[in-house]
């Protein structure tokens, strides 16, 4: 299939990507969010474009300025999902809606997974003409997510209040972009990063009344449903939403890509036939 390495730009460093196209006229375009301290080229940023290709549709997918945990660019000084911040996350989502729509592609579908998933729906909430939703294992975001995923030993796991703290005393004293390690997964992050993914989050079941869009909603059967709400973001939302569990799987799919991918596939050529 045709790729073309892209590059957009954003009030600071650009965004890398990836542009898969199918030959002849694509059918219609998607954009892909990858999740937390991933990236466009692992995990399911790397699976579901080439399938999205199979079935006639372009697919952009791109690194947010929040991927990977630490990368650097064209100097020594360095960025990534450390640094990342939730209103440039959600800007450089219309950043690459914006470069697909210079190529004269407007409303793409949207997928993400994960951070990715969560920052989705924020999308297609201030996007009502998104034709469809892909939410893979998208999390619920809010206020409620950081203490929910520390409880299950991600972020500050058993002492959060003590990251917490010390977060707000760095920003106080003005060591608000330093660096500071978390006994859990992503392990570092600056303290203003910290309390922005506690507080500025997108709160998913919230937004889930403005989803008018067909949305698939994927799980896998070993995530915890209070953190992943498939089923209750189904209940809010104002259009038609699927709900699917996968058996034997965890948030990254691994060894479970087929079966993730025949969802979505199938999922999607049904209800694109229906626009």
């Amino acid at each position: 299939m045709p790729l073309e390495l892209i590059s957009i730009d954003t009030d600071t460093h650009a965004l890398d990507g990836l542009y898969y196209t199918p030959p002849g006229t694509p059918k219609g375009t998607a954009l892909f969010l990858h999740g937390n301290c991933m990236n466009f080229y692992t995990g399911p940023a790397r699976m579901v474009p080439p399938a999205l290709v199979q079935l006639g549709y372009a697919c952009l997918a791109f690194n947010r300025r929040g991927h990977d945990m630490i990368a650097s660019l064209n100097s020594r000084a360095v960025t990534g999902g450390a640094f990342q911040m939730t209103q440039e996350a959600t800007a450089d989502n219309r950043f690459a809606a914006a470069w697909l729509k210079e190529r004269g592609h407007s409303d793409p579908m949207i997928l993400g997974h994960s951070n990715g998933g969560m920052l989705a729906v924020q999308h297609v909430a201030d996007h009502p003409d998104t034709p469809a939703l892909v939410l893979l294992s998208a999390h619920l975001g809010g206020k409620d997510v950081v203490p929910l995923a520390s409880k299950v030993g991600l972020l500050g796991g058993d002492r959060i209040a003590e990251v917490e703290a010390k977060a707000r005393a760095m920003v106080a004293e003005g060591r608000g972009k330093e660096l500071m390690l978390l006994p859990g997964w992503w392990w570092v992050i600056t303290a203003e990063s910290y309390l922005d993914y506690s507080a500025q989050l997108p709160d998913v079941l919230a937004l889930a009344p403005r989803i008018k869009c067909p949305v698939l909603y994927i799980r896998g059967d070993k995530e915890p449903a209070h953190i992943y709400p498939a089923e209750e973001f189904a209940k809010r939302s104002t259009g038609p939403c699927d709900v699917r569990i996968v058996p034997n799987c965890d948030h990254f799919y691994g060894g479970r890509e087929d079966a993730v991918m025949g969802i979505v596939t199938e999922w999607l050529q049904r209800v694109m036939a229906k626009t």
